[in-house]
């Protein structure tokens, strides 16, 4: 094998697919990236895989002798990234478990092994195949991701729950003590001989692990296309493919909780505030708050219509924070919440300028939503204030 491309390709590449590389790997190979050099296509690819997520990645490069070989992830990927701009050339010597690379500023070697001992990635050989638009995929995953949880055990929850429907996608997250849904736009069509087939898919939904989703999103950010994410999935996988690079993944097996049911029928009271104005003043008072179990007081006042945020954290200090707002409400006058659920539900509602809250009693699920653009609802249990 031996090839020439340039020191900003290989950098960039060689960082995506490694994320995919398991910090303790069950067998030595598996610490390593696959190079594969492909003389008829001109170009490189890359692949890192834990046996659960894999990352595929390939850019042009001048191939002068296809093949693959295998080198350490870390290692390979401290040195590159190291290296000066410029073009790099690897080449392994037929027989030898060493690539040499040569750069503009000298030369390295690293002992690798043959690239027959990596595993195959996973294929979804038959099932469906859709399109989805990037911009709703962001929206999406920066909607829910923040809510997965980071339990093991409850494996179904550390994932999104993805809901494909003619009309649009649904995306679902909760560990339990917050839930966080969005609503996007429709399934894109590739072209319009597609749109037929668009609806001859049924509605299906699958549970995906949240680590994968957060590549997927820095794959989307690594784009330099709007064109659509092909995802193809059957019984056990799910394959994210845009533009040269793909992403494949297991899905979390499970049922996952009809959260639907979760979302009260009604409100009784409803507040409006500026989004802004309500995340700067809780990011204040989370100072304090962090001294004292990270509750929060929101004290609700109809008359003056304001809200008022207050922590007294005894031998510590006290802080309290008031803002205008628009309140439909008599009851109740008073509630607390978790202020770290509070901030990351806030950072994660589209730059909405205004949000509402809505809620019935001091006890029951709140709600919150953007006033405008892209729909989420954010549903978040308060904290029960001892009298």
């Amino acid at each position: 094998m031996k090839l020439t491309c340039t020191q900003s390709d290989l950098s960039s590449n060689l960082s995506l697919v490694s994320r995919a590389v398991p910090s303790r790997p069950t067998h030595p190979v598996l610490a390593n990236v696959l190079l594969i050099a492909d003389v008829e296509n001109q170009c490189l690819e890359l692949i890192g895989f834990d046996l659960s997520l894999g990352i595929r990645s390939n850019f042009p490069a001048v191939v002068e002798t296809g093949g693959s070989f295998t080198l350490p992830a870390k290692l390979f990927n401290d040195i590159v990234s190291r290296l000066p701009d410029g073009n790099i050339t690897i080449d392994d010597d037929e027989g030898e478990a060493i690539a040499t690379l040569t750069s503009t500023s000298g030369r390295y070697e690293v002992r690798g092994m043959v690239g027959e001992e990596y595993p195959e990635l996973p294929k979804v050989e038959e099932g469906e195949v859709i399109h989805l638009p990037p911009e709703a995929l962001i929206n999406g995953l920066k909607g829910t991701l923040f809510a997965t949880s980071p339990d093991e055990t409850k494996q179904v929850l550390t994932g999104v729950h993805l809901k494909v429907q003619k009309d649009g996608l649904e995306f679902a997250a909760t560990d339990g003590h917050r839930l966080a849904i969005v609503n996007t736009e429709s399934v894109a069509p590739e072209d319009e001989s597609e749109v037929e087939e668009i609806e001859e898919i049924e509605e299906f939904e699958v549970t995906i692990p949240a680590k994968a989703l957060r590549e997927v999103e820095r794959m989307i950010g690594m784009g330099q296309s709007s064109e659509a994410v092909a995802l193809r999935f059957d019984e056990g996988q799910v394959i994210f493919e845009l533009g040269e690079q793909c992403l494949t993944s297991r899905k979390l097996e499970g049922q996952y909780p009809a959260y639907g049911q979760l979302l009260p029928d009604k409100f009784t009271n409803q507040i409006n505030v500026d989004r802004k104005q309500f995340l700067g003043a809780v990011e204040r008072i989370a100072v304090l708050a962090d001294q004292k179990n990270n509750i929060l007081k929101c004290s609700i006042d109809s008359v003056n219509q304001e809200i008022s945020l207050s922590v007294d954290a005894q031998d510590v200090g006290s802080g309290r924070e008031s803002m205008a707002a628009q309140i439909s409400t008599d009851e109740p006058d008073e509630i607390a919440f978790n202020v770290k659920y509070l901030i990351e539900g806030l950072k994660a509602i589209p730059s909405a300028s205004e949000i509402s809250i809505q809620l019935n009693t001091a006890t029951s699920p709140v709600v919150l939503n953007p006033l405008g653009g892209v729909k989420m609802t954010y549903l978040i249990m308060p904290v029960q204030l001892r009298s």
